[in-house]
């Protein structure tokens, strides 16, 4: 498995083929991923472990926080972020469509493009 180190914690590819990806994600204890959407990539998470809190927009309370079993499914261009509250780390699975590179940031706490 290929490991990437990210600001808010890591992820690491699982596989690729030409028609899906399988990512396993780790999130830090109050770490959050950028505030985003994607062009063309859909992806569906599954949590293993922690708590998931999904952001749907903005606007810090329009969140849902999603527990050990639960799913969430994101389309094109739906605006997302995912992060982990304070003192827990959260562990997803991502299963998605293969354009991994395909991310518009509109918001991100660690300053990148």
């Amino acid at each position: 498995m290929a490991k990437t180190n990210k600001p808010w914690g890591h992820e690491e590819l699982i596989i690729k083929t030409d028609q899906y990806a399988v990512k396993k994600i780790t999130i830090d204890p109050g770490h959050r991923m950028s505030l985003q959407y994607h062009e063309k990539k859909e992806e569906t998470v599954y949590v293993i472990s922690g708590c998931l809190i999904v952001w749907k927009s903005a606007e810090f309370l329009d969140h849902v926080t999603l527990q050990p079993g639960n799913v969430y499914h994101v389309k094109p261009k739906q605006v997302h972020r995912f992060g982990s509250p304070d003192g827990m780390t959260t562990i997803v699975i991502e299963c998605s469509t293969t354009e991994l590179d395909d991310v518009v940031r509109l918001a991100d706490d660690y300053s990148r493009d």
